[in-house]
């Protein structure tokens, strides 16, 4: 290992997995068609909050770059931001934005005012800013092309001169499309089969609120339904100029000489109406039908995933197979993705535009384990992110798959979860692999939340009680702990209702104290007096299961199945919560003690 903490690249494939095959079929691909450096391409819309579905696109070409790379093949992952496209809605409920940004629409995102209070410069920088946050914090290494500085320095001026002059032939292959998706809506409402499923729909368990917003982000970049060129009375034309005066897109072309590429167009905002020369107007762009498959052949794009509305029939992937030969290129590889869900969303944390973005999901998870969720299912599955008490469960399973792998060959984890472990906790950078940052003391989530809950987040409370619970190997600091502690304080401080967190009482419940019968009495001495001998999370474990044996004679050790002895440690469970913590149910019983502390559990607890 370097001095920098990299590893040299060693030629060793990951066990099978999507990811493999995927990089299988890429390499296999780049080798008959002669390409050296494999170019793997993300395209994303800052034009709006990007969330976890858009992370989708982000995320599936990095995992196959990465396996790429570590073959030894050369390979470079792209982002295009589409900052170029027209800024099409004001979304409703977004901080900062009010009825004023109608008078944007229709200009480029970059040409948009950021919300009130933002610090950049504009819209889309404003959305940018988040992602890139995100991408830094899960290894994701990119080299950002913005659309905007592309159009507006002239680096597609050929290619814009080449779609006027086969503007006939391009708006013959979209008239085909146009005749097909036709004939497919009139037999779906024939029908009422086959519909395609919009982007609210797709998020089940966002609420009504979020998915309009989910609905509003997938939209936003109008990628999937802009329209493919203008069609007037001079005919189809692919290039889409933006108003010299009043700088949007409303505008329509007129007229276009072939010979001195001098193009018409009038506004039909503003009524502005003038000539310009495309052999220097930069102020416009291709129609994204149009767009999309001109910068695959000028990026020499082989791999490019794209959405469900994307691959629709008549849609720009699917139209795009046509139209890309026409700049000398043929369609990549590209998977179709599934859309992302959310679970358990009791609180957005992001009240920013209604989704949460990768970044929300990086307050409560730590980012090896938002890479895993990702990497463990194939780009055709749909998956929730869990934001709810299935979070817990979550990090359950990441410790459960990290015991396997540490402990090697019969560790009982299966090739696929091997790879998709390996995926998310390092990654090829530079000349060697990078191992991503991970919790030193990584105790299990669903303990340290909560004694957050129980402490109400008193942090240094809460290591001495974590500490307590292993004390032969105590904790040296929180630093030990992070970034899991900070996870587990955020999620149970900011996610979960109020009225499920747990507020032990301070004083006790004398009524319920004063109405016990004997036999309760007597479980709560028995556990009571075990406390000193049996403080630790392993020994009250121990102790809170051997009370009602003890009651009944039994041997604590013995391993008893009776359903009576079951309903008797159930009601006594019940009781220390009761007493406790004012309700039945709580933390687990063991954790919730050592939390409490053995003095104020005696005088919450005794009679």
């Amino acid at each position: 290992m370097s001095s920098n903490g990299s590893e040299q690249v060693v030629d060793e494939v990951a066990p099978e997995d999507w990811v493999t095959r995927l990089a299988d079929e890429v390499i296999a691909e780049a080798k008959e068609r002669g390409i050296g450096t494999i170019i793997c391409a993300s395209g994303i819309s800052p034009s709006g909050p990007i969330h976890l579905g858009n992370f989708r696109e982000l995320i599936t070409p990095h995992l196959v770059a990465d396996e790429i790379k570590r073959r030894g093949v050369p390979c470079e992952h792209i982002l295009s931001w589409d900052d170029f496209d027209r800024f099409r809605r004001v979304p409703k409920s977004l901080e900062g934005v009010d009825e004023s940004w109608e008078e944007h629409i229709g200009k480029p995102l970059t040409a948009v005012p950021a919300p009130h209070g933002s610090p950049h410069a504009n819209w889309a920088e404003h959305f940018k800013a988040p992602l890139l946050e995100a991408m830094a914090a899960t290894g994701i290494e990119v080299r950002q092309i913005s659309q905007t500085e592309q159009y507006r320095a002239g680096v597609y001026r050929e290619q814009v001169l080449q779609a006027m002059r086969e503007r006939g032939v391009i708006d013959t292959v979209l008239g085909r499309y146009r005749t097909l998706e036709a004939a497919a809506e009139a037999k779906q409402r024939a029908t009422g089969k086959g519909r395609r499923q919009d982007p609210a729909a797709a998020q089940q368990k966002l609420t009504e609120e979020q998915a309009a917003a989910a609905t509003e982000a997938e939209r936003g970049s109008g990628a999937a339904t802009e329209d493919d060129g203008s069609e007037g009375t001079a005919g189809y034309f692919p290039f889409k100029p933006f108003c010299s005066v009043c700088g949007t897109d409303f505008t329509t072309v007129t007229a276009y000489d072939d010979s001195s590429h001098v193009l018409a167009y009038s506004c039909t905002r503003c009524g502005h109406a003038e000539e310009v020369d495309l052999d220097t107007f930069t102020n416009g762009k291709l129609v994204w039908k149009v767009d999309w498959p001109m910068r695959w052949a000028h990026e020499r794009v082989l791999f490019e995933p794209s959405g469900v509305d994307h691959q629709s029939p008549g849609s720009s992937f699917v139209v795009g197979k046509d139209l890309a030969p026409l700049f000398g290129w043929e369609r990549p590889i590209g998977p179709m993705y599934a859309f992302v869900g959310i679970a358990g969303m009791a609180k957005m944390s992001s009240s920013k535009g209604g989704v949460p973005i990768p970044n929300d999901a990086l307050e409560v998870m730590e980012p090896q384990v938002l890479r895993w969720l990702y990497a463990r299912r194939r780009p055709n599955q749909s998956f929730d992110v869990a934001f709810g008490p299935e979070l817990q469960r979550l990090y359950d399973e990441w410790d459960a798959l990290v015991r396997k792998v540490e402990a090697g060959p019969g560790g009982g984890a299966q090739p696929g979860d091997l790879a998709a472990h390996l995926r998310a906790t390092s990654v090829a950078s530079g000349d060697g692999v990078r191992t991503l940052p991970a919790t030193p003391r990584p105790m299990p989530f669903r303990t340290i939340a909560s004694v957050i809950d129980v402490t109400q987040g008193d942090e240094a409370q809460a290591v001495r009680i974590l500490s307590g619970f292993d004390p032969d190997n105590p904790i040296g600091s929180t630093d030990d702990l992070r970034p899991r502690l900070d996870c587990a304080e955020r999620w149970m401080l900011g996610y979960v209702p109020v009225e499920d967190r747990t507020i032990v009482r301070e004083e006790p419940d004398a009524e319920l104290l004063g109405s016990l019968g004997d036999e309760q009495r007597e479980s709560l001495r028995l556990l009571v007096e075990g406390l000193d001998e049996h403080w630790s999370l392993d020994g009250l474990t121990h102790l809170v299961y051997a009370v009602p044996k003890i009651q009944r004679g039994l041997d604590p050790e013995a391993k008893v199945k009776d359903p009576e002895l079951s309903k008797a440690q159930r009601a006594f469970f019940a009781l220390v919560y009761r007493l406790l913590v004012s309700k039945d149910t709580g933390p687990r019983l063991p954790t919730l003690l050592l939390a409490v502390g053995a003095d104020r559990i005696r005088r919450l607890l005794t009679p």
